[in-house]
């Protein structure tokens, strides 16, 4: 593969030829949602590279028509690592500057790159079940702090397994859709008995989110080895919290509407191909976990994640004891209306061959009103 396309690709892009991420998205020329890839400033109409016979490689070429003309990626995702990867390698070799169907033809470039300008997005896949993890120790050890004081912070199996809950996958969203202020049970501290109300605690909560491709068999489980043959890739998620409502609901079976009113996430999903060059070693686990839970030894990825306030209001306030300055003279313990949330990731270093290589994952954002 190339390191050089024919396409400009600006020096701060997002989606440079090392990326090569999926989406689903329209235009209003054409309002069907179908799958594109992205270069530069530009995205890349799957369906017509897959009408033009150019995905005729072993895994993919039987398939490629019908994938890349659905609606959203699930298809795309269910035919496993080795199609994925050769779509990826495909359009990178589509994408180069030596001479080729794509870089040598004015009509399929005409047809296949559209201005990302003129994208309208949706959800990259039909989500049908989504688990949230409690992934991260100092936010859970900061959250727990909070509600249930220094000495109880972390529960006991916290530092034996995955912690987790599951989300409602109806009320995922894409990037861009506005995110209405709950309402539920909150309890009055003066009078210690709940009231119904809006949220006065609306809170985000930055996350990184996996989408599964291939499933397995009821009663089957899936190696800790093998995982990432199912894991198609990472988009970022925004996990919209009230934690007013969430603190007096969450015990003793987790959260609940406190979480599930609408979680973000961006449009683009990164594949873990492209990034292999950022892997590094997992922060060290005491305990060992068991057997069945132990991975390699560089499964983490260094991804640098960027949002307006770079951890969780219920965190930087301190549960909103402690507004913190955002500007322009103005405080916040918590989110208001009006207020957009924007999260970024990127990954930049120098890949195996020495170049600089920088992956995006492009933006969840989100408008609270």
């Amino acid at each position: 593969m190339s390191s050089k396309t024919f396409v400009p690709v600006p020096a701060d892009s997002d989606f440079t030829v090392d990326n090569i991420p999926f989406a689903i998205a329209a235009t209003v020329e054409d309002p069907v949602p179908r799958p594109v890839s992205a270069i530069g400033d530009d995205a890349i109409d799957l369906k017509v590279f897959a009408a033009a016979g150019l995905f005729n490689t072993p895994h993919l070429k039987d398939h490629a028509v019908r994938v890349f003309s659905e609606r959203s990626l699930n298809a795309f995702m269910s035919l496993g690592r080795p199609a994925w990867r050769e779509a990826r390698t495909t359009i990178q070799n589509l994408l180069s500057d030596a001479p080729g169907p794509l870089r040598d033809d004015a009509a399929l470039r005409a047809r296949a790159l559209i201005p990302l300008s003129k994208l309208r997005y949706h959800l990259p896949a039909e989500i049908g079940d989504y688990t949230d993890f409690y992934a991260s120790k100092e936010h859970a050890t900061n959250v727990g702090t909070m509600f249930r004081g220094k000495d109880n912070a972390l529960m006991p199996n916290w530092v034996h397994l995955p912690v987790g809950y599951h989300g409602r996958a109806s009320s995922v969203v894409v990037s861009g859709t506005p995110i209405k202020r709950p309402s539920g049970l909150i309890l009055n501290p003066a009078t210690k008995s709940p009231e119904f109300g809006v949220s006065k605690k609306l809170d985000f909560e930055l996350e990184m989110a996996f989408l599964v491709g291939p499933g397995n068999k009821l009663g089957e489980p899936v190696d800790i080895a093998k995982a990432e043959d199912h894991i198609f890739g990472l988009v970022l998620m925004n996990d919209w919290s009230a934690r007013d409502i969430q603190q007096f609901e969450y015990v003793p079976l987790g959260p609940f509407l406190g979480k599930n009113f609408g979680t973000t996430i961006s449009p683009w999903v990164i594949t873990l191909e492209a990034l292999e060059s950022f892997r590094v070693p997992q922060p060290e686990q005491d305990p060992k976990p068991a057997a069945y839970l132990q991975s390699g030894p560089r499964d983490a990825y260094d991804i640098r994640l960027d949002v307006y306030v770079k951890r969780s209001l219920l965190e930087l306030s301190h549960n909103g004891t402690q507004p913190i300055e955002v500007g322009g003279g103005q405080k916040r313990g918590f989110l208001e209306n009006g207020d957009e949330v924007i999260m970024r990731g990127v990954c930049e270093g120098v890949g195996p061959d020495g170049r600089n290589v920088r992956i995006g994952f492009g933006e969840a954002a989100g408008l609270v009103v």
